[in-house]
């Protein structure tokens, strides 16, 4: 049996080449133009938003009033947004009622009370210095806020507002929460009745009221069951109720990640000797917290919008700032919606940059896990 071989070459079709899975292209036909029904939505959509952007557009940048002139303001209302409204009220804004002239002492405590935070979310600079840093920083912030030391004129609480006051109450709200939080979430895991059941009523207790009950509980509620003339300062009250609200919730976030830590971590810490603290420092805590750092910022990033809730207690963060600004003024009371984007524009700025520090910090925090 013989096998020819023809000598005529045979090319072979070229493939089509592999369509691209990565970029934005690859993105956009993924997405947006997977099917006829999908680039169809996709184009109305776009429709929708090119006209409603540039209608935003002409409103809030090409037929704008920039200047503080109330009369040009009012000849063009309903044609243009009139900006003029921040560039009035600013100070009175960002910093409430505060003695207009002393509204250097809240600008220089809030730069510090941001530095600080800043400097303690970056990892290079977490050394002991720090620490001490922060024992300076705190009483340095309350004696320019508050005065009556140094030469500075006293300047009591309830003057206090705007933008220093939401970073107060926010901050220290924060940083009061975290380990009164990891401590209920531990207790709600204890063995003993006694310290899970006082664990189990507090958290259980506090979720089940809104928080405007619990500021207005602290603020109102609180003082009667003292003796007359002993009633804390209503700004200390508010920042309780604000801390206690906060753990409540950061204590089921804690206990989340805790349950989700496997045994055998535990009881390979107890066969090494560790004490029940050191498993939960050195072994637990730093897992646990690590797979939930999404859950715990997304409570921070809530904190500190609910910091608004306070202007019920006669405390004037920004949104209360604004609204004294513009109720005492006919000329800027009609321009209420340009001086709330502008608080809006506010918040965004610190709820964002919340939001893209935990993405670093869970990127790192899982960076052992990545194989």
């Amino acid at each position: 049996m013989s096998i020819t071989v023809s000598d005529e070459f045979c090319p072979i079709d070229p493939r089509p080449a592999p369509i691209k899975t990565e970029g934005l292209m690859a993105w956009v036909r993924l997405n947006l133009f997977s099917s006829v029904w999908n680039g169809l939505a996709t184009l109305i959509a776009l429709a929708f938003l090119v006209r409603a952007g540039a209608a935003l557009l002409d409103w809030g940048l090409l037929r704008a009033v920039f200047a503080a002139d109330a009369e040009q303001c009012h000849a063009l209302r309903g044609t243009g947004a009139c900006w003029g409204v921040v560039t009035e009220k600013f100070r009175f804004i960002v910093f409430g009622r505060y003695p207009f002239d002393e509204q250097w002492r809240p600008l220089i405590a809030t730069v510090l009370l941001v530095g600080m935070l800043v400097l303690s979310g970056i990892r290079a600079f977490w050394k002991r210095w720090l620490v001490a840093l922060w024992v300076v920083v705190i009483p340095l912030f309350f004696i320019l806020m508050r005065g009556n030391v140094l030469g500075l004129s006293h300047v009591t609480t309830d003057l206090w507002g705007g933008l220093p006051l939401t970073i107060l109450l926010a901050s220290f709200g924060i940083i009061l929460a975290c380990p009164l939080a990891v401590v209920v979430a531990l207790g709600r895991r204890s063995k003993l009745p006694a310290i899970r059941s006082v664990c189990v009523i507090y958290v259980e207790l506090i979720r089940g009221v809104p928080l405007i009950s619990v500021l207005f509980m602290a603020s109102f509620m609180f003082p009667l069951f003292l003796p007359p003339g002993t009633s804390p300062d209503v700004l200390v009250r508010v920042l309780a109720g604000i801390t206690l609200f906060s753990a409540a919730y950061l204590a089921e976030v804690v206990r989340a990640g805790l349950q989700a830590v496997p045994k055998g971590q535990v009881e390979a810490a107890q066969t090494l000797g560790l004490t029940y603290w050191q498993t939960q420092r050195k072994i637990v805590l730093p897992q646990a917290l690590a797979m939930v750092v999404p859950s715990i910022v997304n409570i921070f990033i809530g904190i500190f919008k609910d910091t608004s809730l306070v202007t019920i207690v006669s405390l004037y963060e920004l949104t209360g700032s604004l609204s004294l600004a513009l109720n005492s003024d006919v000329n800027w009371r009609p321009y209420k919606i340009e001086g709330y984007l502008f608080i809006a524009f506010l918040y965004f700025i610190f709820c964002f940059s919340m939001s893209r520090y935990s993405l670093r910090v869970e990127k790192h925090a899982t960076r052992s896990k990545v194989r």
